[in-house]
């Protein structure tokens, strides 16, 4: 029985063009078709600003939500995140 590995989205970001997709960007930049791909020591870094800005907030939202729900509300959430979390895998 052979086992198959499902990617998630990070997954998906590290996996590397083949040759045939690789030759056909290469001939879309040549072409001016799309823009030159920079070398990642060249591409823009992420704004130190805004990545403070969404961790502040995201630091805030789980305790205003749980705060707004009731009990009920919170009990049923926790048991949904507890069952994700546990869930075997097939």
């Amino acid at each position: 029985m052979s086992e198959h590995r499902t990617f998630s989205d990070s997954d998906a970001d590290k996996l590397r063009e083949d040759t045939a997709e690789t030759a056909f960007r290469v001939l879309q930049e040549a072409t001016g078709e799309r823009p030159k791909t920079l070398p990642p020591d060249q591409r823009t870094k992420k704004n130190p600003e805004a990545v403070k800005r969404g961790r502040k907030g995201g630091l805030k939202g789980g305790k205003s939500r749980a705060g707004k729900l009731s009990d009920d509300e919170r009990a049923k959430a926790a048991t949904i995140a507890a069952l994700a979390r546990w869930k075997k895998s097939d």
